[in-house]
């Protein structure tokens, strides 16, 4: 197998990328591993379509991974939490008419079921068959330019759609993927809740130990 890891920044993937870097060439078994590409796209949605998309185009591989952390809607989902993002939105792609806001959607700037969109969502229907991907819990994810930290705006954002997490790459990353007929997962640690910005409450480094520990287990396994 030859796989493509994403990651937004080399901190979110540092343990991972360590481990590989020790791996030996073949199993217990004496088999060989699995072929693994780390690519570093940097913040936000543009770059990581941008570098996500000229990868697919450049190289053949069986499967992509996107790994980062995420902030939660959901206060009943403990931080440090690892998540499998199924679905992906862009719940800023629109226009303002005064306090409301239209979705490109809905003005026909975007068919909502323009591929790959499923009724104005990313569906990542076919993940790769891997079982302790299976074993992740499923979200629903949104993916934005700013990252919300103002109540109002937060409310809004979940009176537009259901939404458990929220990242600034995830999105990008399946639509790419989904593009190139790729099969593909996004995998998430949960830093922080969706609130006021609150840096005393965030739990980054527990966070990424969660991620890159389920990571780890995911390739080693292939």
């Amino acid at each position: 197998m030859r796989l493509l890891v994403v990651s937004a920044t080399p901190a979110e993937i540092a343990p991972l990328t360590a481990h590989l870097g020790s791996r030996p060439r073949t199993n217990a078994r004496r088999e060989p591993v699995a072929d693994i590409d780390l690519l570093v796209t940097g913040v936000g949605m543009v770059a990581t379509a941008a570098r996500v998309a000229a990868s697919l185009a450049r190289e053949r591989y069986d499967a992509a991974l996107n790994l980062g952390v995420c902030g939660s809607f959901d206060r009943a989902r403990p931080l440090g939490s690892v998540v499998h993002v199924t679905t992906e939105s862009l719940p800023e792609l629109g226009v303002e008419n005064g306090p409301r806001f239209i979705p490109a959607t809905a003005l026909g700037l975007v068919g909502a079921n323009d591929a790959p969109f499923v009724e104005g969502l990313l569906v990542n229907t076919e993940p790769p068959a891997w079982p302790a991907l299976a074993a992740l819990p499923r979200v629903t994810g949104v993916t934005v330019n700013t990252v919300h930290g103002d109540e109002p705006s937060i409310a809004a954002l979940l009176e537009r759609g259901h939404a458990d997490v929220e990242s600034m790459e995830g999105a990008a990353f399946v639509y790419a993927c989904l593009s190139a007929g790729v099969p593909c997962a996004e995998v998430r640690a949960v830093s922080n809740y969706v609130e006021r910005r609150n840096r005393a409450g965030w739990r980054m480094a527990d966070a990424i130990a969660a991620l890159n520990a389920t990571a780890i287990t995911l390739v080693d396994a292939l």
